[in-house]
């Protein structure tokens, strides 16, 4: 049997660097105790894993206090806590059709639940917004703009760094997802005037599943999503002013915080930009072989321009699932297939009836992976086959 192709990378990155499962195993076997929770030395050693993770992620990120980063399970929470502890009854949201589910059922639960105003800014079929649009959805009472840094489907880059300066000039707060950026496009918070960044640790990050984190900008107070002990003034009934206490209710996942340190190392090694321009390369390589399919339609950004290392596709009279499946159960290819959790953005690509197959490059991805990825589509649906 032949091995396995992963390209499901902006679901997850796999397989991991051997050194981040190394790094768990240790973590595991010599510094296994809970951080903050005690003098020991074992209790010492893991709060020192943890500082040395936050540490390396403000570097990566331009943040200049590593402590105004709260580690999370995930994206999704990271954003549950930004958005759920800024907004107020009253309060109006610019985000955009090509966001995640993450993004858009915290916003309606919100529209719901206490009566906030949403505006999404339409985008074209290649991802991208109107900035006009933007800056003329702006009310006095616009408390937060949201986006992604690259969308999930599309594979589009926003502008952050122009968003983030329209955001400023109107005095609101700008929340970024790096869910598809964090490790494979530069981002730095000060220059982008990014007030909130969530990120996933187990990503382009190349850290396990269950590892994330929020950066909540020095000059916010965020509303705690949860409440409970953190190990610091603990004589008071309120969480703890302090960072990152104030936001880390519990025990935290220490031995997937050093697994994630290991592969925040191995991203800062490889160097951001090497790695985007790798993905990049292989994106390219993917959409010219998909094109020579008869019916095929590839999503996102043409040939040339920016993207990041997704390529989502449809081909006419296909359904998705059934090549998706095809692909897992006849050529061991990984890819996924169907609504990608973001309604809203094949609204905007016009495949909301139809939904699409991703492919998704990675660190570990080589040109190879894309070829028997490529062979595979001709064998099932090329000109030999449709003729």
């Amino acid at each position: 049997m032949e091995r396995l192709v992963y390209l499901d990378h902006a679901a997850t990155s796999w397989p991991k660097p051997p050194e981040v499962a190394a790094a768990m195993v240790e973590a595991l076997e010599q510094s296994g105790a809970n951080a903050g929770r005690g003098n020991h030395s074992l209790a010492i050693g893991t709060g020192r894993v943890l500082v040395r993770a936050r540490m390396l992620l403000a570097e990566l990120f331009g943040i200049a206090n590593a402590q105004d980063i709260a580690f999370t399970h995930n994206t999704t929470m990271g954003l549950n806590m930004a958005i759920k502890g800024t907004l107020q009854p009253g309060d109006h949201v610019v985000s955009t059709m090509t966001e995640h589910n993450s993004v858009r059922r915290p916003l309606e639960y919100l529209r719901r639940s206490i009566g906030i105003e949403v505006d999404y800014i339409q985008a074209d079929r290649e991802g991208q917004i109107n900035l006009h649009e933007l800056q003329r959805s702006l009310r006095p009472n616009t408390r937060m703009v949201i986006c992604n840094h690259s969308s999930n489907l599309l594979g589009s880059i926003l502008p952050i760094g122009d968003i983030g300066d329209i955001v400023k000039s109107h005095g609101a707060v700008f929340l970024v997802d790096a869910a598809q950026s964090a490790g494979a496009l530069n981002i730095n918070v000060a220059a982008m005037n990014i007030d909130l960044l969530a990120f996933p640790g187990h990503k382009g990050l190349l850290g396990p599943q269950g590892t994330g984190g929020l950066y909540i900008s020095p000059g916010m107070d965020l509303e705690p999503l949860m409440h409970g002990g953190t190990g610091s003034q603990s004589e008071n009934s309120e969480q703890p002013s302090v960072r990152p206490d104030r936001y880390e209710a519990g025990t935290q996942n220490a031995v997937g915080i050093a697994g994630l340190l290991a592969g925040v190392k191995a991203v800062k090694a490889l160097g951001v930009e090497q790695i985007h321009m790798q993905e990049w390369k292989l994106t390219q390589l993917l959409m010219e072989g998909l094109a020579a399919i008869p019916g095929m339609r590839i999503l996102g950004p043409a040939p040339g321009a920016p993207r990041s290392g997704i390529v989502a596709f449809v081909v006419e009279g296909q359904e998705s699932a059934h090549i998706a499946h095809r692909l897992d159960r006849e050529y061991q290819i990984a890819v996924r297939a169907g609504m990608h959790c973001t309604p809203l953005a094949h609204q905007a690509a016009d495949t909301l009836a139809s939904g699409a197959v991703r492919a998704s490059v990675g660190v570990s991805s080589t040109e190879a992976d894309v070829q028997r990825l490529l062979l595979a589509m001709d064998e099932m649906y090329g000109v030999s086959r449709s003729s």
